[in-house]
């Protein structure tokens, strides 16, 4: 035991012959902590801290361990690293250009890089060094659609990352053009506030019936994904539109004038329409945000149209004695629509969504009146 104590703690050392009391340090992270041990006559730690160690060494290990375990939960437990990992960081920032340093922390271990596209889109890249920088590779985030890939070798430099970022951004370049226009000429409903990793865009064609497009990011001028919103009775002619009309389809068009024709629609745009007349209240929690969700459910009856959250209708009809589930599909009266004889169907369709998947209709009589739909294209 003496030997591996010696080997696992040199500077902890026996003040009496028995043994029985040690004075010294421990080293845990670079750090020296003082300790005194005192052992029972059988040098048995049975009854201490660590019940579990059988002996000495075993209590010196299972102690390093309890205290590196709570340097690495403080801030800064890292130790500081030599000059050189300094001296080579600030001649990396030099060769780049201070101009394209955003950030860098007090610690000079995180840092924001920017980067311009050929339109002058301004992009940020972070960039996270490891201790053993630039012998271990620094972990890399930026706002893209797509993973972020870096190549990274112990000769590679901040440049090298920057000019494979500034690639992958001019290689997105058309895809957020084409964002971009949808911004600018259309009301985005969701995300209310888009991110350059965001490739999906809800825009609104009326009161309550909206589209939701989701741009591929390495081919964005083709048929985006589609899913149509809204009351059944103005979703399936605009549904109708788009299956007939597909084949008209002109890559060589911006998606935004694509969707014009193939729909026959024109979408209201800020310079003619306030965005209010398309934020409508939920129609049982009367807000129109609910946390980060809007109101996507419209009740299919043209007598009501009224728009609903997803969540707040289905605990809605959670609520009523008188609904019924069946599979996935849940069924309930409208809250705005209740006459006892007179058919009032709607169905939500919420696969999008995470978890169980459930169709959500309502109908105000008439039993066994129910009908499921799609209202989305996948291109």
């Amino acid at each position: 035991m003496t030997d591996t104590l010696l080997k696992e703690s040199p500077l902890l050392v026996a003040l009496d012959k028995e043994k029985t009391v040690y004075d010294g340090f421990i080293s845990v992270q670079e750090k020296d902590f003082r300790l005194r041990i005192s052992l029972p006559p059988d040098h048995q730690l049975k009854k201490a801290k660590l019940r579990h160690s059988s002996d000495l060494v075993s209590f010196i290990l299972e102690l390093r361990t309890i205290l590196e375990v709570a340097l690495k939960s403080q801030p800064g437990w890292l130790s500081i690293p030599p000059p050189q990992y300094y001296s080579q960081l600030i001649t990396e920032i030099e060769d780049l250009g201070w101009n394209k340093l955003l950030f860098i922390d007090t610690d000079f271990h995180t840092l924001q890089l920017s980067a311009e596209d050929s339109s002058g889109r301004q992009h940020a890249i972070t960039v996270k060094l490891k201790p053993k920088y630039p012998a271990e590779a620094p972990e890399c985030s930026a706002d893209l659609p797509v993973p972020l890939a870096i190549t990274w070798t112990p000769q590679s430099t901040l440049a090298h990352i920057h000019s494979q970022f500034l690639l992958i951004v001019e290689a997105l370049a058309e895809f957020w053009a084409v964002l971009d226009e949808i911004d600018e000429h259309t009301w985005v409903l969701e995300p209310e506030k888009p991110t350059r990793a965001d490739s999906m865009r809800r825009i609104a064609i009326g009161n309550s019936v909206s589209i939701k497009l989701e741009i591929d990011p390495r081919h964005p001028k083709m048929l985006p994904e589609c899913c149509l919103l809204g009351a059944e009775h103005v979703v399936t002619p605009l549904r109708n539109k788009l299956n007939a009309n597909m084949h008209l389809w002109n890559p060589d068009c911006s998606v935004l004038q694509n969707m014009k024709d193939v729909m026959e629609i024109e979408f209201p745009s800020p310079a003619t329409h306030e965005k209010s007349s398309f934020s409508v209240e939920c129609g049982i929690c009367y807000a129109y945000r609910l946390d980060s969700a809007i109101p996507d459910q419209v009740c299919n009856d043209p007598r009501c149209g009224q728009p609903f959250h997803q969540a707040c209708l289905y605990e809605w009809l959670r609520g009523l004695p008188t609904s019924r589930q069946s599979f996935n599909v849940v069924f309930g009266e409208c809250p705005y629509l209740v006459f006892p004889y007179v058919a009032s169907q709607m169905v939500t369709d919420i696969r999008d969504e995470p978890g169980p998947k459930l169709t959500m209709a309502l109908s105000c009589g008439q039993p066994g009146f129910v009908c499921s739909h799609d209202s989305r294209y996948y291109g």
